[in-house]
């Protein structure tokens, strides 16, 4: 009988501790969080950048700068994974959000976005959803190198319109998020410590962006019980411009005859930021209003990434249906 029992929680801790682990139930309970406990946002709001900046050391050892040789082959995904994030990507949603949002600070949140680099699950996702993983690598850092000079570019650009900001504060963010965690990563990937990185990388990662994501929730809960409109507006911005322009993208691709695992990547190149990322730039420049969209854009994205997982599998399904007939 108490064998039983004793077996019966150890099941039970497992199976906690392996949900403790999923991604997707991470992400959620942080949302969830956030419209419950939301007041304990306040306390994180002063840590996010050391909480982001940790974030981007470990996430970022999983970019192998091997695969940026030959040199030659690669120049096309480097090229185009800042071309899909920033201009096509950027040029749609900051262009929707100038005629839909009903404040500058709503906005400007927008040009975070669009100026964020793309989220580092484009690479997992690569593999999941059996497009092309080294494509994917070459593009995202691409995108990551070049956001350096494109951030500050488009941010100081754009928030002219309402009195501009110091595009020199923002460089510096972005070699303080980017460039030396970046080249803090290498120093990770050194072999005797190597596997224990790879070992605690995905906590790391899964339970900062959480953290964000709470403060994000948490710091504008308000808006989520209240401000139906403005939420609704902001939803509309993101499902067209995630899955909206995803979906013209792969008809688009299929007419241009582009295999459909590099197709499957650009699409995650173009489609897929970092939210985390957003969140912690939009609440450094221009407060907690502007958060709202970066924080929104945490639930749509897991959202877009769990439908093209879902679909993939029903088609496979349906293949092998077809295939017994």
């Amino acid at each position: 009988m108490y064998h039983l029992c004793f077996a019966k929680i150890l099941i039970m801790i497992k199976l906690f501790t392996r949900t403790l682990r999923d991604r997707n139930f991470v992400l959620i309970l942080a949302v969830i969080l956030g419209l419950t406990i939301g007041d304990w946002a306040e306390y994180l709001k002063s840590y996010t950048f050391y909480i982001l900046a940790i974030v981007m050391i470990f996430s970022t050892t999983g970019l192998s700068t091997k695969a940026l040789f030959p040199l030659k082959k690669m120049i096309q995904p480097l090229l185009l994974g800042s071309v899909l994030n920033y201009l096509v990507f950027g040029t749609v949603i900051i262009s929707l959000a100038y005629f839909l949002m009903p404040t500058p600070e709503l906005f400007l949140g927008f040009v975070v976005i669009a100026a964020t680099p793309p989220g580092l699950a484009v690479i997992p996702f690569s593999h999941i959803l059996e497009g092309d993983i080294k494509y994917g690598i070459v593009g995202v850092l691409g995108a990551f190198i070049s956001s350096i000079f494109l951030a500050p570019a488009i941010v100081g650009l754009l928030s002219n319109v309402d009195g501009g900001i110091d595009s020199s504060m923002l460089f510096m963010s972005m070699i303080k998020l980017v460039l030396i965690p970046m080249i803090i990563s290498r120093f990770l990937l050194w072999e005797p410590i190597k596997p224990t990185v790879e070992k605690v990388r995905g906590k790391i990662v899964d339970w900062g962006f959480a953290l964000l994501i709470f403060t994000a929730v948490g710091l504008n809960r308000q808006v989520f019980f209240s401000n139906f409109e403005v939420l609704f507006l902001v939803a509309l911005v993101l499902f067209l411009s995630i899955f909206g322009l995803g979906w013209v993208y792969e008809f688009i691709a299929a007419r241009l005859g582009i295999k459909k695992e590099v197709a499957m990547t650009q699409k995650l190149l173009l489609t897929i930021k970092s939210s985390g990322f957003a969140v912690v730039t939009a609440l450094t420049l221009f407060g907690k209003e502007a958060a709202i969209p970066s924080a929104v854009m945490a639930i749509f994205v897991l959202l877009y990434l769990l439908y093209l997982s879902f679909r993939m599998e029903y088609r496979k399904k349906r293949i092998k249906v077809k295939g017994l007939k």
